[in-house]
């Protein structure tokens, strides 16, 4: 199995974020700066195939990726963390929580959901697969065209000029051959809303109020399986909220670490 390649700054309880595709750890800075600031030891591996991390040699599946961030924790001695996830971070935690739910103090799910792909949604992902395989030189422009305009709002989009270059940027470092796994690994994903019925710790949804890719509707579904959830809906911002709005994004966490730290103290 790879070793990750993890931003890990700060000390106290750990909070582990798990970024979105196709993005790297450095899509949470803002966030684990301002955790870290707040007293929490925060983790943001590169999820394998991206950033500083190789990608596995595994048949595209989300297990093998939530088994990486596991031994990652275990190299730690990590046993207990606030697990937080956006969009592929998301489905990647929905996964480690099927095999480990007690690594889990806390959930967090941001613009994600804990549904299958539709047939539509598998053979988007497939097409996009075999594009990048087929024209891996064009990866940069296929993604900019099929990929960007669903990541970022339209308030984002109309005017956060510096936002779209940066997320087009990382779009633009995206690798071939992970993008090709990482579709058919999401399409392979299942329905992970029993796992968040069983789950018993406090849990947050945050959700961008313009996101199109995972809609109010797929927000609602977790909240109906979540015991303790509660949700957060950040203005003008899609897809990659904690990227769009990251200050509001960094305050809702860090209200809802005093809210699992006190839950942990009584």
């Amino acid at each position: 199995m790879s070793a990750l390649n993890v931003h890990d700054v700060g000390e106290g309880p750990v909070a582990v974020l798990l970024h979105a595709f196709p993005c790297d750890a450095r899509m949470w800075r803002p966030q684990a700066d301002a955790l870290s600031l707040a007293g929490w030891r925060v983790l943001v591996p590169d999820l394998p195939g991206f950033g500083g991390s190789e990608l596995l040699d595994d048949q595209p599946r989300l297990g093998p990726v939530a088994d990486a961030v596991v031994s990652m924790l275990d190299e730690r001695s990590v046993d207990r963390c606030v697990l937080a996830g956006v969009s592929l971070g998301g489905y990647v935690a929905m996964a480690m929580l099927a095999s480990r739910p007690d690594l889990a103090a806390a959930v967090v799910f941001c613009d994600t959901k804990a549904t299958a792909d539709g047939d539509a949604a598998r053979e988007n992902r497939e097409r996009l697969a075999v594009l990048c395989e087929q024209e891996p030189a064009q990866t940069a422009r296929i993604l900019e065209q099929s990929v960007l305009p669903g990541l970022l709002g339209d308030t984002t989009r109309a005017t956060r000029p510096d936002v779209v270059a940066e997320v087009r940027g990382w779009l633009g470092e995206a690798r071939p051959e992970t993008v090709a796994w990482y579709q058919r690994a999401m399409a392979a994903r299942p329905d992970s809303r029993d796992v968040l019925a069983s789950l018993e710790v406090p849990a947050l949804v945050i959700w961008g109020d313009e996101d199109a890719l995972s809609p109010r509707a797929e927000q609602d579904l977790m909240l109906e399986r979540l015991v303790h959830g509660d949700i957060s809906v950040i203005a003008g911002a899609g897809h990659l909220a904690n990227v769009e709005r990251p200050d509001e994004v960094s305050w809702v966490l860090r209200r809802f670490g005093d809210v699992v730290r006190g839950h942990q103290q009584s």
